[in-house]
């Protein structure tokens, strides 16, 4: 009898026992499942294992398809970057907020910026008024830029910014302050979301329609290859798809379908995908369900490596590499029993950390109530360095490799992603997904399922329907102040007094020649930043010549 037959009968035996002793001692729910709606068997053994080959699945770190992560040595090496994503008031308050992060041992930035800025308007606008510095930093020119990185060594710290619409306007910027400062573009680490698919499907900060969006980002690709060739050009985000209530399988399908069209966006533009994939990074959610959130991250990087590597013939291994940054997830936070969230957030950041991530913001306790005050962030960022520095986990390579449960829920997300990009393929990439409102749908519908779960009682959130407790008000919340609004215009209507403003309107005029064209909008940006030219005036320039974007699916 071979060992696969012996295993088998025994398992078989087992199966019989235990169903009989179920009559007397039934488990706690008909079925177990995963976030994805995946069934979870009762136990996992080679069985479930045994189509996998080793070499070919999993691979050794740093080698392809890199399931077990993308550096040979992992947190051997390098810790991951520990970058607590902030921003709120003026750049003054986030300025200082930043300092604070760096002195309790933040390693790296993650710029929150506010609405206005993120669709491309300035502080004085009319539609900016109540949100101006609430939900981010506002920055209407290169003198706010100027402000939030003072005494902040550039060249030293890597910098991430989650801009979209306007994300070749705000890399500009950080480019003009870097050099005020003597640092060459060719010495700036970090990222810039630039990911304006997601914003269609599930975020909202859109400006322009897809096409000249994605010229927008592809121009980013190309000049950075040349200038900025440490910065990663884009961050790929299924963070905002599963906050809008993705599973994890829809999370790792649709942000894989948008990076495969970056890439055929930049390879029609001309550009050599060996020329600009490696500086791609992917940013993604964790939720509570552990073991599924570790699977998630292993597929994604062994999907991806075989898509850069089998579909765009992609020859350079850092091409075919998936790096991410991960955020825990918000939408799992509960302003009952704020507290609870320590927990929830430790759960999710540890996931991260089992499936490889290169850097990781742990939400603060009080942010469903609130912007997170010092106390809750330090807390934050704590959890993090408990993980690296007394847990273990970081001490040796992708530890829950072999394990028959995680291993055969890697290969179960990775047939399911491939099920959907299938499908996206057919309906003609994710831009014709999105115009046909498929990916919408199937966010909406998994949002609702989950929703209806819950309030059933069928998943428990501990503290909202179920375990609820008494609560005194929440104290200590950080408000924006009122009157950020007013010192911000302020300030803009000095700057646009004293700057020269023939020198702005030229700069523009030759902006607005070149969008109307085809050159690389990036270098007639940069000098309009330089010429303190405002946020909002450049965009309305770029408005004038593509239009703006006006959803036509709506449910």
């Amino acid at each position: 009898m071979s060992d696969k037959e012996e295993l088998e009968k025994a398992f078989k035996a087992w199966e019989e026992k235990t169903d009989k002793a179920l009559a007397k001692h039934p488990e706690r729910k008909a079925k177990f499942m995963t976030g994805s709606n995946t069934p979870i068997q009762r136990v996992y053994t080679p069985l479930d294992t045994e189509d996998i080959d080793y070499l070919d699945d999993l691979g050794l770190p740093g080698e392809f398809p890199f399931t077990r992560g993308v550096q040979a040595t992992m947190y051997r090496g390098k810790l991951w970057t520990m970058r607590q994503y902030a921003g709120f008031g003026t750049a003054e308050e986030s300025n200082a907020r930043y300092k604070y992060l760096l002195a309790q041992g933040q390693t790296g930035l993650s710029v929150a910026f506010d609405l206005p800025t993120q669709i491309g308007y300035d502080s004085d606008h009319p539609l900016a008024a109540g949100e101006v510095g609430k939900v981010g930093v506002a920055i209407d020119s290169l003198e706010d830029m100027e402000t939030l990185f003072d005494a902040i060594p550039l060249d030293k710290v890597s910098t991430s910014m989650t801009i979209n619409a306007p994300a070749a306007v705000l890399l500009a910027m950080y480019i003009a302050v870097a050099e005020k400062e003597g640092i060459p573009a060719s010495a700036l680490d970090g990222t810039i979301q630039n990911d304006i698919l997601k914003e269609y499907v599930a975020r909202g900060t859109y400006i322009f329609p897809p096409k000249p969006s994605m010229r927008l980002i592809t121009d980013i690709f190309a000049y950075c290859a040349r200038e900025v060739p440490n910065w990663n050009t884009i961050s790929i985000s299924g963070y905002h798809i599963r906050e809008a209530g993705a599973t994890a399988v829809q999370e790792v399908a649709f942000t894989l379908a948008d990076g495969i069209a970056y890439v055929e966006a930049a390879i029609a533009a001309g550009l050599d995908v060996d020329d600009f994939a490696p500086r791609l990074s992917f940013f993604f959610n964790a939720h509570n369900d552990l073991f599924e959130e570790v699977a998630k991250f292993r597929a994604a990087r062994r999907v991806w490596a075989h898509i850069m590597k089998d579909r765009f013939h992609a020859k350079n291994p850092k091409s075919q590499t998936l790096r991410f940054h991960t955020q825990t997830g918000g939408s799992t936070l509960t302003a009952q029993q704020p507290s609870n969230n320590v927990v929830r957030v430790a759960i999710q950041a540890l996931a991260a950390v089992l499936g490889g991530t290169q850097s990781l913001h742990t939400n603060s306790m009080d942010e469903a109530l609130a912007l997170p005050s010092e106390d809750s962030v330090r807390l934050a960022l704590r959890t993090q360095q408990i993980l690296a520095y007394e847990s273990g986990v970081a001490e040796t390579v992708d530890p829950l490799a072999g394990s028959y449960y995680v291993e055969s829920l890697t290969s179960s997300i990775e047939k399911d992603v491939l099920a959907y990009l299938d499908k996206i393929d057919a309906m003609g990439g994710a831009v014709r997904a999105i115009e046909q409102g498929y990916i919408q749908q199937e966010i909406q519908d998994s949002a609702y399922a989950w929703q209806m779960d819950m309030e059933k009682g069928q998943r428990i959130v501990v503290g909202l329907n179920k375990f609820q407790a008494k609560e005194e008000p929440p104290k200590g919340l950080l408000r924006v102040d009122p009157s950020v609004q007013e010192r911000q215009v302020a300030k803009l209507g000095k700057l646009k007094a004293r700057r020269d403003n023939a020198a702005v309107q030229a700069c523009l005029e030759r902006l607005k020649k070149a969008a109307e064209g085809t050159d690389n909008l990036m270098p007639l940006i940069l000098d309009s930043v330089k010429s303190y030219a405002t946020l909002g005036e450049i965009c309305d320039v770029l408005r004038t010549v593509f239009g703006e974007y006006s959803p036509s699916v709506t449910f």
